[in-house]
Parts: structure tokens; sequence; C-alpha cells
């Protein structure tokens, strides 16, 4: 038996030992961030590489941006929120690499903007994988991630295929085409449905629609229907379970433009999923406690951090 003395020595190297273990397990990694340049053809996209410090080999994410204008650090014109900055700042304190880009028309990109009666969906899945395979040439990197949120979710379904995990943040759970059919009837407007509904219906099947009222041109006007009938081709559900790696699916219940029950197609679509509903996040990642206008606020708030379980949830998903 150990004396008291003896026993007085062992909890206290015990303890040293737990602190010790505790202080390495929390250490936050400094890093640097570098421009990059993607050249395809003719055109090059601008994109941001984060890397951690003092690390020779790690893990990367390809982190992939929503609809619109939306830039390489998860803002537009109208609002700034950092949200995939801070993602992919917080991805770097916690030893993991990241790459997010603007998509071309978009920030840096804008030169490389195609025409809108020529650009399609698959111009951005391309793009994606033409990311990937610039990331799978540097050597620095072991594993690689293809993180997407909203409708960069499906976009990274589409093109990550040669990814070694997926993480969908805030995706769609069905196609565009029944997106904005639900976003119409919501507005409980008999005659906008029967306007709109024929119109999305055609573009569904391929076909584009010649004649459309000008009331309807934000939406339908003849150029940008080769994107809406590309776009709507694709279902996510559909395009989620083609994926063969781990999948891990996150939503927040304060979102308002995507909802708890997509998430849940998503995840119940592919049998290698994790799916983690996370309180009170929002759409752009930030935790609201407060109403409706607190939740529209934070789109254009660049001091409010992004969710820490989301980070705890995305780092635990990587590393493991």
């Amino acid at each position: 038996m150990l004396s008291k003395k003896m026993k007085t020595i062992f909890l206290f190297f015990s303890a040293l030992f737990l602190t010790i273990a505790n202080a390495q397990s929390t250490t936050q990694h400094t890093f640097k961030e570098t421009n990059v340049t993607l050249k395809i053809n003719v055109d090059q996209l601008y994109g941001t590489l984060t890397v951690p410090d003092e690390v020779k080999k790690c893990q990367v994410a390809l982190i992939i941006a929503g609809s619109g204008p939306t830039d390489r650090n998860g803002n537009n014109p109208m609002m700034k929120n950092n949200s995939l900055k801070m993602l992919a700042e917080a991805l770097a304190k916690n030893g993991i690499a990241s790459l997010r880009f603007d998509k071309r028309g978009i920030g840096e990109s804008k030169a490389s903007a195609i025409t809108e009666s020529s650009l399609v969906f698959e111009n951005y899945t391309e793009d994606v994988k033409s990311w990937i395979n610039f990331l799978k040439l540097d050597k620095r990197f072991t594993q690689l991630t293809v993180i997407g949120h909203s409708e960069g979710s499906l976009i990274g379904m589409i093109a990550g295929a040669k990814a070694n995990k997926f993480v969908s943040i805030a995706g769609a759970g069905e196609s565009a085409d029944k997106l904005i059919k639900s976003q119409i009837a919501s507005k409980s407007n008999k005659q906008l449905e029967d306007m709109t509904f024929p119109i999305i219906d055609s573009l569904k099947s391929g076909n584009k629609v010649n004649k459309v009222d000008p009331l309807l041109n934000s939406l339908f006007r003849p150029s940008i229907q080769p994107y809406l009938i590309s776009w709507f081709k694709y279902d996510p559900q559909t395009e989620i379970k083609k994926l063969t790696v781990p999948v891990l699916v996150l939503q927040g219940n304060n979102d308002m433009q995507v909802g708890v029950k997509d998430a849940e197609s998503l995840a119940q679509a592919n049998k290698n999923s994790q799916l983690a509903i996370i309180d009170k996040m929002n759409h752009v990642m930030k935790i609201i406690d407060g109403d409706k206008q607190a939740n529209m606020d934070s789109y254009n708030n660049e001091t409010l951090p992004v969710s820490e379980v989301l980070i705890e949830k995305i780092v635990s998903f990587i590393k493991k």
C-alpha cells in the first residue's frame, strides 16, 4: 500500500499531467492566410488559403459559399457577416487548413463571369472539381473535406465525389423547382401560382418558355432560363445518396431560409451520414436568442461569431 506521503505525490502528478493534457487539447493554432489563383483555360478564379502555423501536414477543407453574389467570406454587396471567414479561421485554430473562394462572376473572380444566357449550374460544379484538384496537388494536405453552405451544399455534393468527407450546412433537401413553388405558395396568391407554376413545370422538363409576363422577368426572363433548367434537374436527396464518403449534415433550428426537415431528408438519403440540429443557429451560422428582427440583423453583423457548437461538430467530424 502507498504511504500517505506517496499518495499525495501521486495525486499531485496525476493532477499535473491532467492539466497538461487539457492544455494541449485546447491549444489554439495561429495561422497564415495567402491569396491563391486557380487558372481554368483563360479564366482565373481567386481564393484565400488559410493554413495553421507550425504544421507540416494537416487536413484541409474546401468551403463553398451559397447562392447569389455571396463571396468567399459569406458576404454580398448588401450585407457583411463574415460567416465563412469566421468558419475558416476557427478551423485553422483547430489545426485544419481551408480554402474559400469567390465564384466566377463574384468578388475578385468577377472578370471570369459567364454571360447570363450561357451560365449553367455545371459551371459552378466543374469549378469546384478544379479547386479540389488544386488542393489535392498540395502535399501539405492529407485528407480533404468539402464543406458546402446553402446552395454550396448541392454544388459540393455533385462535385465532391473525390473528397474524403462531405459536410452540408443549411443545405436544401428538395430540388430548386420545388423550393421556388413552396415559396410562391406561401404567399397564398392563387393568381401568382397560376402564372408561375406552368413556367416552372416547363423548365423542369427542360423546355424554355418564350412568353413570360414582364412582371415575372426578375425570376424567369429568357436569359436566365438555361441556368434554371440546369439547376432544377438536380435533387439534393439523389445527389447526396451517391456519396460513398462519410457525410455530416448540419442545420440550425432558427434558420428562416432552410428547415430542419430539409436536413432530415438529406441525412435519411445517405446511410453514411450523421445529422446534427444546432439549437438557435440561423442560416448564416450564428446563434440568435432574439426575435425575427434580431435574426435578420445578424445577416449584417460582422462581429457576431458563428456557432461554437457548429465548429465543434465540424472539427470532430474532420479529425475522426
